[in-house]
C-alpha cells in the first residue's frame, strides 16, 4: 500500500484545523447508549460563559481530553459530557455594563425585558470559550452540550429545591451572610476575593458603668461600634475577671452593654478585651448565638448608616469611620491608633469591599447532606487524589455551615416560592401555583431572589444525564468515573456535588476526584495582569502548536506541584513535535512500497535492535498506561518522550539505518516492519497527548486493510507476551550502546570533530561480553564512527589513552595522533582563563551585600549555580589539560 508523503516542515495550523473538523463530523466524540462497551464518563467543570480560555481551563481540559482519548482507545464507551454555567453575578454584570454604556440600568429595562437582553447576549457573544476548547482539542460530546439554565437543568433545580424543602432541609431565616454594597446580594464565600493591606487597630475606650474605670477594647472597624451589643473577655483572663457580668457604656450612642466571658476571645490580641457586633462579623454572630446577644444592623444595602447609627445616619461607611474617630478622638475616648495588616474581603466581580450583613436569606441545612459525603470518602467510594487533599475535604466537611442559596440579582434559577399577602403562608411547588397552597388566595407573589449558581452546579453530573427523568445516559454513565478539577473548588463545588449526589441519587457522584495544581509562572509565581506575567493559551497555541503546547502541560502536571510555565518549555516541546515529524519522514522514504500486509513477526530475521526497541515500546506502552491509570501525568508523558526521543530517534533509527542501506533482503524487510510497526504504536501512544500531529503523520503510514477510519478510535497499545521474551536481547544491547556512548563521550571530551574517524580498544572483564561485543561489532563501528575496533581481554592499552568503563568492559581510546597538542593546549589554556574571569567576577556580585540585600533569592541562588557549575566545568578542562600534556 503507498504511503502518502508529509510535508518538509510541519505546520500545526492548518492540521489542526482540519482533522478537528474531521473528528467532530463523523461523530468520534459521540458516546451512543445502548452499548455494549463498558462506560466511561467525565463531566466538564462549566466554564462560566462570560470566560475565555485561560491557563487554568488549558491545564484542567487538557487533562480530561489526555484520559477520555486514551479510554476512548482502550476500548470504553466514553462520554465526556461538555457544558456552560450561567454564572449569576458575573454575567448580570456584563450586560449591566453595557446599559450603563447606553444611559441604561436593569431597573429602567424592568426584570423580564431584562432578562431577556441577557439570553440575546448569551446567544451571541456568551460561549465562545467553548470554541476555544475546540481549539485545545477537547473531544467532548458537543452534541449533548449542557447549560445550566437549559430547560433540562431548570428543571432538576426545581425538583431538588422542592424535595430539599419538603424534606426541611432547606429553610429561611436572618442571619449574618457575605454582602456586596454595589451589586446588592449576598455572596458564597469563594466569590470574595481576600487581599492583603495596611491598616489600623484603633484603641477605644468604653466607660464601665457605676465606676471611674475603663475598658480598652482593640478594633480594626471602629464604625461598626454603633452595632455593638457586648464587650467580651476571655473567662481566663485575670486581669478583667472582676469586670464580668458588668455593664460599659457604649460611647457616642450612650447605650448600656454586658462584659461578656467567652473561650473565643484571644487574651494576646489587642488588650484582650474584643466588642462584640452580631450584626457586622461573622465570630461576633456566633458569640451572639451562644449568649443570646441583640443584632442591630446599622447599615443598609449600601453600606450607608441606617437610623441605628443615630447622628451618623446617611454617611457612607467609610465616611462614618473617619467621623467615629474623630468623635471619639473629641471626647478623649481613642487611647491610640496601631498600624495593623488586614485581609480585606472584595466582591469578585465589582471588587468593592464585602460587608458582613445581616439579612433575610434561604439556607440548605447541610449537616445531614455531609455526614453521607464525608463516610464516602472515608470509606473509599470516592478517591480524592492526591490523598493529601482529604485531610482538607475531611476538615471543611467536618466544620460545614449552612449554605446560603439566595442571590439578590436577576439572573439565574428564581427561587420557586411563592408569598400570600392573605395569610403570610409560602408555597413551594414544582410548577407555578395560581393559588395559595393554605388560603387558597390568588395574593400571592414568587420570589424576587435567584438560587447561588452553585445550587445548580452541584447538580451537574446527574441533571446533564437528563435526571429526573430515568434516562439511558443516567443509567450508563452515573456515577461518572473521574472528575478533574482544581484545589480552589474542591469544597464549593466538589463537596455539593458529593452532597447532592449521593442525596438523589443514592450513588456517590464520581469514583475518581482528581485535584490539579496552579499553572504560575517560570519563578513560580501566580500568573496575573497587574504582574504581567500572564501566558494566553491561545497565543502560545498559536505560536507552538497546540500538541506542543498540551505536551507541555501534561509533562509538569506532577501530583501536589504547581506547574511553573515558560514559553522556552513550549518552544522545546514544539522541537519536540518537530523531532517526531522528522523521523516520521524518514521512515516514509524508507517505506516507499512498504506493505504491511501478511508479514508476521515471528517469521522475520530480527537483530537484537530490533528485539530491543520492540522490548522498549513493550515497557513503555505499559508505563504510560500505569501512569495514567494512577493520573500521574507527568510520568506517562515523561516516559513517552524519552522513549520517542532517545531510544526511537536517537539509537534505534541510528541503529537500522546498516540494515536498511547495506543489509541483505532479509535483513531490509526485517527493519522495515520493526521501524513500521514501532512508529505506527507509538503514534497511538502518543495520540491522547498529541491528538492532531499523530493523526496527520498516522493517516499517512502504509496501513493494514481493515484499520480504523482515525487514530483517535484505533486500538490503544497494550503490552505482547512475545515482546516481554526480548528481555535478554534488551539487555545486551544496553551493553552496546553503553559502549558507543563512552566512546562519544571521549571524542567529546577530546573535541574530535564527528567526521574523523578513530580507534578503539574494548578490554572485556568477561568471556561473556567479549561474545557479545563481537556480535554486535558493526553497530559499535558504525555508530561510534570508528576506524578500527580491538576487542579481547587483556589487551595491551596504549601510554597516553582515554578510558572509560561501561559494565566489565574498558573503553580505551589511544590520544596519539588524535590531536594536534599545542594547539589543544593553547584551547584549553585559553577556556581555563576565561573561565577563571568568570568565576572571579560572580564571587565579586556575591560578595557585595548590597547584592545579596536586594536581589531577590532565587536570583542570588541563580548566581551560585553559575559559580557550580564553571567550577565543575574548569575541573574538567584541567583534566583533558593533563591528558594532552603528557602527549608532548
Amino acid at each position: 500500500m503507498a504511503n502518502k508523503e508529509l510535508e518538509k516542515v510541519y505546520e500545526p495550523k492548518s492540521v489542526e484545523d482540519r482533522w478537528y473538523g474531521v473528528w467532530e463530523r463523523e461523530g468520534y466524540f459521540h458516546a451512543t447508549v445502548p452499548n455494549e462497551k463498558p462506560s466511561y464518563s467525565i463531566v466538564i467543570p462549566p466554564p462560566n460563559i462570560t470566560g475565555v480560555l485561560h491557563m487554568g481551563h488549558a491545564l484542567n481540559n487538557t487533562l480530561q481530553d489526555i484520559l477520555v482519548r486514551w479510554k476512548r482507545m482502550s476500548g470504553y464507551n466514553v462520554l465526556w459530557m461538555p457544558g456552560t454555567d450561567h454564572a449569576g453575578i458575573a454575567t448580570q454584570n456584563v450586560v449591566e455594563r453595557q446599559l450603563a454604556a447606553e444611559g441604561k440600568d436593569r431597573f429602567e429595562l424592568g426584570r423580564e425585558a431584562f432578562i431577556e437582553r441577557v439570553w440575546q447576549w448569551k446567544g451571541e457573544s456568551g460561549g465562545q470559550i467553548i470554541g476555544q476548547l475546540k481549539r485545545l482539542g477537547a473531544s467532548c460530546d458537543w452534541e449533548r452540550e449542557r447549560f445550566t439554565m437549559d430547560a433540562g437543568l431548570s428543571k432538576a433545580v426545581r425538583e431538588v429545591f422542592v424535595r430539599l424543602y419538603d424534606e426541611k432541609l432547606i429553610y429561611r431565616d436572618n442571619r449574618l451572610i457575605n454582602w456586596c454594597p454595589r451589586c446588592h446580594t449576598a455572596l458564597s464565600d469563594i466569590e470574595v476575593e481576600h487581599e492583603d493591606k495596611a491598616g489600623n487597630l484603633w484603641h477605644l475606650r468604653y466607660p464601665v458603668v457605676g465606676t471611674d474605670e475603663y475598658v480598652i477594647v482593640a478594633t480594626t472597624r471602629p464604625e461598626t461600634m454603633l452595632g455593638d451589643t457586648a464587650v467580651a473577655v476571655n473567662p481566663a483572663d485575670e486581669r478583667y475577671s472582676h469586670l464580668v457580668g458588668k455593664k460599659v457604656l457604649l460611647p457616642l450612642v450612650n447605650r448600656e452593654i454586658p462584659v461578656i466571658a467567652d473561650d473565643y476571645v484571644d487574651m494576646e490580641f489587642g488588650t484582650g478585651v474584643v466588642k462584640i457586633t452580631p450584626a457586622h462579623d461573622f465570630n461576633d454572630f456566633e458569640m451572639g448565638v451562644r449568649h443570646n446577644l441583640d443584632r442591630i444592623n446599622v447599615f443598609d444595602e449600601s453600606g450607608v448608616v441606617n437610623a441605628a447609627g443615630k447622628q451618623y445616619e446617611g454617611m457612607d461607611r467609610f465616611a462614618a469611620r473617619k467621623q467615629v474617630v474623630a468623635d471619639l478622638e473629641a471626647q478623649g475616648l481613642l487611647e491610640k491608633i496601631q498600624d495593623h495588616a488586614l485581609s480585606v474581603g472584595g466582591c469578585y466581580r465589582c471588587k468593592t469591599v464585602v460587608e458582613p450583613y445581616m439579612s433575610l436569606q434561604w439556607y440548605v441545612k447541610v449537616g445531614p447532606l455531609a455526614e453521607r459525603a464525608l463516610a464516602a470518602v472515608k470509606d473509599g467510594k470516592t478517591k480524592i487524589v492526591p490523598a493529601q487533599w482529604e485531610n482538607t475535604y475531611y476538615d471543611w466537611m467536618e466544620n460545614i455551615r449552612d449554605w446560603c442559596i439566595s442571590r439578590q440579582i436577576w439572573w439565574g434559577h428564581r427561587i420557586p416560592a411563592w408569598y400570600c399577602d392573605h395569610c403570610g403562608h409560602i408555597t413551594v411547588a414544582k410548577e407555578d401555583p395560581t393559588t395559595c397552597a393554605s388560603c387558597g388566595s390568588d395574593e400571592i407573589r414568587q420570589e424576587t431572589d435567584v438560587l447561588d449558581t452553585w445550587f445548580s452546579s452541584a447538580l451537574w453530573p446527574f441533571s446533564t444525564l437528563g435526571w429526573p427523568e430515568k434516562t439511558p445516559e443516567l443509567a450508563s454513565f452515573y456515577p461518572t468515573s473521574c472528575l478533574i478539577t482544581g484545589f480552589d473548588i474542591l469544597f464549593f463545588w466538589v463537596a455539593r456535588m458529593m452532597m447532592m449526589g449521593l442525596h438523589f441519587m443514592d450513588e456517590v457522584p464520581f469514583t475518581d476526584v482528581y485535584i490539579h495544581a496552579l499553572v504560575r509562572d517560570a519563578q513560580g509565581q501566580k500568573m496575573s495582569k497587574s504582574k504581567g506575567n500572564v501566558i494566553d493559551p491561545l497565543t502560545v497555541i498559536d505560536a507552538y502548536g497546540t500538541d506542543a503546547f498540551r505536551f507541555t502541560l501534561a509533562a509538569f502536571a506532577a501530583q501536589g506541584r504547581d506547574v511553573k510555565l515558560a514559553e522556552e518549555r513550549i518552544a522545546g516541546y514544539r522541537n519536540f513535535a518537530n523531532k517526531i515529524w522528522n523521523a516520521s519522514r524518514f521512515a516514509m522514504m524508507n517505506l516507499e512500497g512498504f506493505d504491511p500486509a501478511g508479514i508476521e513477526l515471528s517469521q522475520l530475521k530480527l537483530s537484537n535492535a530490533d528485539r530491543w526497541i520492540l522490548y522498549r515500546l513493550n515497557e513503555v506502552a505499559r508505563m504510560v498506561d500505569e501512569g495514567l491509570t494512577s493520573y500521574k501525568f507527568n510520568e506517562a508523558a515523561s516516559d513517552l518522550y524519552r522513549f520517542t526521543w532517545s531510544e526511537f530517534c536517537d539509537w534505534y533509527i541510528e541503529l537500522a539505518k546498516d540494515d536498511l542501506y547495506k543489509g541483505d533482503a532479509d535483513r531490509q524487510a526485517s527493519a522495515k516492519y520493526v521501524l513500521w510497526l514501532v512508529l505506527e504504536n507509538l503514534l497511538r501512544l502518543l495520540h491522547p497527548f498529541m491528538p492532531f500531529i499523530t493523526e496527520e503523520i498516522w493517516q499517512a503510514l502504509p496501513a493494514l486493510q481493515g484499520r480504523a477510519a482515525s487514530i483517535m478510535v484505533a486500538d490503544f497499545p497494550t503490552p505482547h507476551a512475545a515482546w516481554a521474551e526480548f528481555a535478554g536481547a534488551a539487555a545486551e544491547m544496553e551493553l552496546v550502546m553503553d559502549v558507543i556512548k563512552g566512546i562519544r563521550n571521549i571524542r567529546g571530551e577530546m573535541e574530535v570533530a564527528p567526521s574523523k574517524q578513530i580507534a578503539a580498544i574494548l578490554d572485556c572483564g568477561s568471556a561473556e561480553s567479549l561474545a557479545l561485543l563481537k556480535r554486535n561489532e558493526v553497530y559499535v563501528m558504525s555508530l561510534a564512527r570508528l576506524s578500527d575496533l580491538a576487542i579481547g581481554q587483556g589487551i595491551e592499552r596504549p601510554a597516553e589513552a582515554s578510558l572509560q568503563v561501561a559494565g566489565d568492559v574498558e573503553i580505551i581510546v589511544p590520544l596519539k595522533g588524535l590531536v594536534n597538542v599545542e594547539e589543544e593546549e593553547k584551547r584549553l589554556n585559553k577556556e581555563i582563563a576565561k573561565i577563571d574571569k568568570d568565576i572571579e567576577f560572580l564571587t565579586k556580585k556575591l560578595e557585595n551585600p548590597s547584592f545579596i540585600e536586594r536581589a531577590p533569592a532565587d536570583v542570588v541562588e541563580k548566581e551560585r549555580e553559575k559559580i557550580a557549575d564553571f567550577v565543575n566545568k574548569k575541573r574538567l578542562l584541567e583534566e583533558n589539560l593533563v591528558k594532552i600534556q603528557r602527549l608532548k
